[in-house]
């Protein structure tokens, strides 16, 4: 093949949004506290987003309930205004510089928002495979431009491309129904 897309880049940076999917969905609740619940919460601190487990210890004392542990004192307001935040649904109780988050059980209305949650991570998903499309194309037309693709090889291409975007999206869709199957379940 001469100049074009770069095939492996692309599929690496689709299997990139893939993965961020899967830990995204993964760390959505089926009905057990896990300290994965609260890998999405980013906590302003030190002037900065931060991951709240560099800011705190997680640990699941028991099968409904999570505790987070701040290191510092001065930190316990922003961490748990950002579990707030978070759109998980969780309400921290703040015992010192210690959040205790009860998890509510799950009933068929925290399914469905549940549901809603991973449809979003999905479509996140689902655009950043899109962009690195975009960008797949842009190089093929670029390269056609300069002389170093030929209309041909452009379309064949491009071809390649699209196949390998419809591959990704069906990958993260086939994600996306197993883990609604397993969120509604009771």
């Amino acid at each position: 093949m001469s100049d074009g897309a770069d095939f492996a880049d692309l599929r690496r940076r689709m299997d990139g949004a893939i993965s961020a999917f899967k830990s995204d969905i993964a760390a959505l609740r089926t009905g057990r506290a896990s300290a994965n619940v609260l890998d999405p919460v980013s906590v302003d601190a030190y002037g900065s987003k931060m991951p709240l487990n560099q800011v705190a210890n997680i640990s699941v004392p028991e099968s409904r309930m999570i505790m987070v542990s701040v290191w510092d004192k001065s930190m316990v307001g922003a961490v748990e205004k950002a579990i707030r935040e978070s759109n998980l649904g969780l309400n921290p109780v703040t015992d010192g510089s210690t959040l205790r988050i009860p998890l509510p059980e799950l009933n068929e209305e925290r399914r469905r928002e549940l549901v809603k949650v991973a449809h979003n991570y999905a479509e996140n998903g689902r655009v950043a495979i899109r962009h690195v499309r975009r960008d797949g194309m842009d190089a093929l037309k670029k390269a056609e431009k300069d002389g170093n693709l030929s209309e041909d090889e452009h379309h064949t291409q491009a071809d390649q491309v699209q196949k390998l975007t419809d591959e990704m999206i069906t990958e993260l869709d086939r994600l996306l129904s197993d883990k609604e199957t397993e969120i509604m379940q009771v």
